[in-house]
């Protein structure tokens, strides 16, 4: 790269996944653009992840005694101990292709660039062909689309990355006020957040295909994927995600509540027909019926408790800024 580029850190932010943390590091030795630092931040109770990071000289091993279900705060962390200009993040079980990084830091040869983000790869067949015109969009109901497996060809444009293969620039995230931690549980939104702000502030949030990880999605911490834990927290932090974002009146986040609400009642309805369904066992019917009215549950705590959260949220930065 030539002299004139910018400098660039790599920080791996990391919860009890020392092995996944070992393969990432090897991958990220192999880069085509060596960055000035790697540094991975660990909130693990032990010391696994801290021995796999001294095999890897140069490497730099940073504690975040918060725990888990702070992955922003580790993010934050990150930023706070590196200088660069940019900063990339790559999540533990994402593995870069060697010319990674070099295709994540020519995008910011646009100074209006104030974020990139790459394609993760999950390894199911077609995903790279789905989702071509839909990558990255937070649409008008107030949800957001994915397709970040998307091989589009080109770069887009983009409202948020994935916060497994993502990067920013330095100046544009001091400039929103650095990243905030807003979001527990599964920690779901949080990079999102960080997005949907630099495109607030009038900054370009790119997504290239060229920048590839491959995605193995280790093991959650706690529960599954889209269990009901992942359905509270995903609905709680969105609901966070949008009134931090655009403000407890904005339009957007009611329209939001009236997707998630129709979502309920179209659980309801679902679980109706599940009992009324003469082809099912009474077995069957039970847990389809058990199932819809475990996830509506979790939705409306979700939104229950996002509404409680924000609402602090935003009377703290109240006080904090009449103090």
């Amino acid at each position: 790269m030539p002299a004139s580029s910018p400098s660039v850190d790599v920080v791996v932010a990391t919860f009890n996944r020392p092995d996944n943390v070992r393969i990432c590091l090897e991958h990220l030795g192999r880069q085509t653009l060596t960055p000035d630092e790697i540094v991975v931040v660990d909130s693990s109770p032990h010391r696994l992840t801290a021995d796999v990071v001294a095999d890897f000289p140069g490497v730099r091993y940073i504690r975040n005694d918060a725990g888990p279900g702070t992955l922003a705060t580790s993010r934050a962390i990150g930023v706070a101990e590196t200088r660069s200009d940019i900063i990339a993040f790559v999540d533990d079980d994402a593995y870069a292709e060697p010319d990674w990084l070099e295709n994540i830091v020519a995008r910011y040869a646009d100074p209006a660039v104030g974020a990139v983000g790459g394609r993760a790869s999950n390894g199911r067949p077609g995903e790279e062909h789905e989702g071509h015109d839909a990558v990255g969009r937070l649409l008008p109901d107030g949800t957001l689309t994915g397709n970040f497996a998307a091989a589009t060809g080109r770069d887009l444009d983009v409202d948020h990355v994935l916060g497994a293969n993502m990067s920013v620039r330095r100046s544009a995230l001091e400039q929103i006020g650095g990243i905030v931690d807003l979001f527990p549980g599964t920690c779901l939104r949080e990079e999102s957040d960080i997005m949907l702000r630099l495109g607030r502030a009038g900054h370009r949030v790119v997504y290239t295909p060229d920048a590839l990880v491959e995605h193995v999605a280790a093991p959650y911490t706690r529960g599954r994927r889209f269990d009901v834990r992942y359905t509270f927290y995903g609905h709680r932090n969105h609901v966070v995600l949008l009134s931090h974002t655009f403000g407890m009146n904005a339009p957007i986040l009611r329209r939001y509540y009236g997707t998630a609400l129709r979502g309920v009642g179209g659980s309801v309805v679902e679980g109706a027909k599940a009992v009324l369904d003469a082809e099912r066992t009474p077995r069957q019917r039970v847990r389809s019926v058990g199932g819809k009215a475990l996830h509506a549950t979790a939705t409306l705590g979700g939104l229950a408790a996002g509404t409680t959260a924000a609402l602090r949220t935003q009377l703290g930065d109240r006080h904090t800024a009449q103090a």
